[in-house]
C-alpha cells in the first residue's frame, strides 16, 4: 500500500513537470523588447518630475527661513543636496532655472548657456512655480543663490569644471556684495563648492587671497558657518601646498566657532592632527585625531574616516604603541629594521599620496628603539658589536650612540661601559611604584569627561524654546498670613 500511495503521489507532479515542456516554445511570440525599452523611459521621466518637485519644496523652505528669520528650514534644504545633486541632468536643471527665472531674463541667459537643450518629448508637463503676481517679483537672493549651486555642482560632477569656474566665480561675485543673515548658510556651501573646484583645476593657491577676505567678514559679521568652513578650506589650502607653518598660525591666531557643524569639526581637528604631527606633538595629534573619528558621520564618509585612520595609526606608532591591526604589527613590534626599509620601499609612492611619508620615515628610530629594549629585557649585559650586528647598524660606534640616546630618553634602564665595549641591563623597577597607574587613570578620566562635554555641546533644541514656560507662566500673589479664625478651625478639626 505504501508503494502504490507513493506513486500515487509522484504522478501529478510528473504531469505538472510535463506541462512546461510542452508548452515552452509559445511564449516566444510574445514582443518583449517593446516593454522592456519602453518601461525605462516613463521611470526616468518620473524621477525628473519627483527632481523638480524637491527643488520647489526646498526653494519653499528657503522662502520661509527668509519671512520667519529661522535658518533652520535653510539646513533642510542644504542637507538634503548631496541626494538632490545625484538627480541632476540638463533637463531638470533648463526646467527648474526657467520656472524660477521669470523676471531676471540676463541670470537666466547666463545660466542656461552652460545646459544643453532638452529634447522635447511628448506629454512632457511644464514646469511652473512662479505664476501670477509672483512671477514679476525678482527672486529672493538666498533662492538665487541655491540655484545657482545646483549648476555649480551638477558641472563639477560631471568633470566641466573650466565651466563650472565661471558659473562659481559670479555666483561668489554675487554673494560678496549681499549682507544676509539667511544667505550665511547657503554662502557657507557655495565656499566650499568653488574652492573645490580651483583644486580640481589645480589653482588653490589663486583662490587663497579671496577665502581670507570672506574669512575676515565672516569673523566681523558672526557668521559661525561661514567662518568654519573658511578656516578648514584655508587649512587645507595650505596644507596642500606643505605650508605647515602658515596653516600652525592661522590655528593659533584663530578660534573655531563651536556652533559649527560636527561635520566642520571633524575636518578641522583631522587638518589639526596633521600639523600637530608634523611639529612632533604626537600626543595632542592622537587626541585630535581621536576626537575627529568620534565626530565624523557613523554611516557615511568612508574616506573620510579610512584617511584619518592611517594618519592615526602612524601617529600611535610614533609614539611608541602598537594598533591592533596585523599589516603594521611586525617590523615596529619585533624592532626589525630590515622588514621596515623593505616595506617603505615596497609601499613608498602610496604613503606620498597619503602624505603621511614623513611620519613614516620617523618611525625608524622608533624600530630601533624598540629593538634597543627588547636587546634590553633579553641580555643582562651584551657587547656594542653584538647590538650593532642585531640592529644591522654600520658599526659597533653607531650602536653605542643609539644605546646612549636610548638610556636617556629613559626608553631602557641600562649602563655603558665605553673601555670594555659592553652594555650593562639594570634591574626592572616594579611600575606600580612608580607614578604609570596615576598617570594612566588620569588620561582615561581625562578622555571619559571629554566625551561628556562634547555630547553635552552637540545637543541640539529648537530656537526660541526656553522661554514658552516663561511667557505660560503667571505670577500669582504671594499667600496672605492666616486669620485668627482659620488657626481656631484648624485646632478644632485637629481636635
Amino acid at each position: 500500500m505504501k508503494e502504490t500511495t507513493a506513486k500515487r503521489r509522484e504522478k501529478p507532479r510528473d504531469s505538472k513537470a510535463e506541462k512546461p515542456a510542452e508548452s515552452g516554445p509559445e511564449p516566444q511570440d510574445v514582443e518583449m523588447p517593446e516593454e522592456d525599452a519602453a518601461a525605462p523611459g516613463k521611470p526616468h521621466k518620473e524621477l525628473d518630475t519627483l527632481t523638480l518637485e524637491d527643488i520647489k519644496e526646498h526653494v519653499k523652505q528657503i522662502e520661509k527661513a527668509v519671512s520667519g528669520k529661522e535658518p533652520r528650514f535653510v539646513l533642510r534644504a542644504l542637507r538634503a543636496l548631496p541626494s538632490t545633486s545625484r538627480r541632476l541632468n540638463p533637463n531638470v536643471l533648463h526646467k527648474a532655472i526657467s520656472g524660477f527665472y521669470t523676471s531676471n531674463a540676463a541670470s537666466k541667459e547666463f545660466l542656461l548657456g552652460f545646459l544643453e537643450e532638452p529634447m522635447d518629448t511628448e506629454g512632457d508637463v511644464q514646469f511652473r512655480p512662479r505664476t501670477g503676481k509672483a512671477a514679476a517679483t525678482p527672486l529672493l537672493p538666498e533662492v538665487e543663490t541655491y540655484l545657482q549651486l545646483l549648476l555649480v555642482v551638477y558641472l563639477t560632477n560631471n568633470k566641466r569644471f573650466t565651466e563650472a569656474q565661471k558659473v562659481s566665480d559670479n555666483l561668489l561675485q554675487k554673494i560678496s556684495t549681499q549682507n544676509r543673515r539667511a544667505l550665511d548658510l547657503v554662502a557657507a556651501k557655495c565656499y566650499y563648492y568653488h574652492s573645490r573646484v580651483y583644486e580640481f583645476l589645480n589653482q588653490l593657491d589663486a583662490v587663497r587671497s579671496f577665502l581670507h577676505a570672506r574669512l575676515r567678514t565672516a569673523t566681523l559679521r558672526h557668521d559661525a558657518d561661514g567662518q568654519a568652513t573658511l578656516l578648514n578650506l584655508l587649512l587645507r589650502n595650505y596644507l596642500q601646498y606643505n605650508l605647515y607653518d602658515q596653516a600652525e598660525k592661522l590655528v593659533s591666531k584663530s578660534v573655531f566657532p563651536e556652533q559649527a557643524n560636527n561635520n566642520e569639526w571633524a575636518r578641522y581637528l583631522y587638518y589639526t592632527g596633521r600639523i600637530k604631527a608634523i611639529q612632533l606633538e604626537y600626543s595632542e595629534a592622537r587626541r585630535t585625531l581621536t576626537n575627529a573619528l568620534r565626530k565624523a558621520p557613523q554611516h557615511t564618509a568612508v574616506g573620510f574616516k579610512q584617511t584619518v585612520h592611517k594618519l592615526l595609526i602612524v601617529v600611535e606608532l610614533l609614539l611608541g604603541e602598537i594598533p591592533d591591526r596585523l599589516q603594521f604589527r611586525q617590523p615596529v613590534r619585533t624592532g626589525n629594521l630590515a622588514k621596515f626599509n623593505q616595506a617603505l620601499d615596497q609601499f613608498g609612492e602610496k604613503f606620498q599620496t597619503d602624505g603621511t611619508y614623513t611620519l613614516i620615515i620617523r618611525l625608524r628610530h622608533n624600530v630601533i628603539k624598540t629593538g634597543v629594549r627588547m636587546i634590553s629585557l633579553s641580555y643582562s649585559r651584551i657587547s656594542l658589536a653584538d647590538i650593532a650586528q642585531k640592529l644591522q647598524l654600520d658599526s659597533p660606534e653607531d650602536a653605542e650612540f643609539i644605546v646612549a640616546k636610548a638610556i636617556r630618553d629613559g626608553v631602557i634602564e641600562a649602563s655603558i661601559n665605553h673601555e670594555k665595549g659592553y652594555v650593562q641591563s639594570k634591574e626592572t623597577i616594579d611600575i606600580y611604584g612608580t607614578r604609570e597607574p596615576q598617570l594612566a587613570f588620569h588620561q582615561r578620566i581625562s578622555f571619559c569627561l571629554d566625551i561628556h562635554n562634547m555630547s553635552v555641546k552637540a545637543m541640539r533644541f529648537p530656537p526660541k524654546s526656553y522661554n514658552k514656560d516663561l511667557e505660560s507662566a503667571e505670577v500669582k500673589p504671594p499667600p496672605s498670613p492666616p486669620t485668627t479664625i482659620d488657626l481656631r478651625s484648624r485646632f478644632l478639626i485637629l481636635s
